[in-house]
């Protein structure tokens, strides 16, 4: 029950006994129901920072609203370098993606070698595109198919189909997995790198006429 202060006996607030009743009043529940938590002075304390910053000299927000909003995306250009790496410089359109390089003159053999050379290091990536080339560059050598520098996978895997038919899916998911690691960052697995193996093994040992030039 609220004690009742006789309104025409005048009260000091200085006095101890005022000061007791003061903070037997406050002690109260619903007084204490109403007395701000931390999570309501530590929200205030940053919507009071928070507001401080989009205020500037003159009370306009706009010019410190900018400056926050070239920060944040600085900030999120920053963190996706981070995360995901420098963006490779051969990441180019389908029609730039050669399978070789115009100073590549490697033979059947020696592309062949480089690629399990790789295979024996677990670079998938290099093994891939090397065993790739060494099909390409074998079915040039045995004039089944000519491949120029700017020839890509998916143009070379569509004439070498042609004329060794029995191969074409396995010709066109080669071009698929060539550009995929070297072109769009795809890691490349061995089992990738051992069905390149056993579709060169296959075409080594076939036969077939020349069918097709690539200018």
């Amino acid at each position: 029950m609220v004690g009742v202060v006789p309104v025409d006996v005048p009260v000091d607030p200085s006095s101890p006994e005022a000061q007791r009743w003061i903070v037997g009043e406050l002690a109260k529940p619903e007084y204490q129901a109403a007395k701000p938590t931390w999570f309501d002075i530590a929200s205030k304390a940053v919507l009071d920072w928070l507001d401080s910053l989009f205020q500037g000299p003159g009370g306009s927000a706009g010019p410190v609203l900018l400056a926050v909003i070239v920060l944040l995306v600085a900030g999120l250009i920053v963190a996706a370098f981070f995360i995901f790496g420098r963006p490779r410089l051969n990441r180019r359109g389908a029609k730039d993606r050669s399978v070789f390089g115009s100073d590549d003159t490697r033979t059947a053999s020696e592309l062949r070698a480089s690629a399990a050379a790789a295979a024996r290091l677990s670079d998938w990536v290099v093994a891939i595109e090397e065993l790739f080339r060494a099909i390409a560059q074998g079915l040039d050598e045995r004039t089944i198919v000519t491949v120029t520098p700017g020839t890509t996978a998916a143009e070379f895997a569509n004439l070498a189909a042609a004329a060794l038919p029995h191969e074409r899916e396995r010709l066109i998911a080669a071009a698929r997995v060539f550009d995929g690691v070297r072109y769009l960052d795809r890691p490349g697995t061995e089992s990738q790198y051992q069905q390149l193996v056993a579709l060169d093994t296959s075409i080594q040992q076939s036969k077939s006429e020349p069918i097709a030039v690539l200018a």
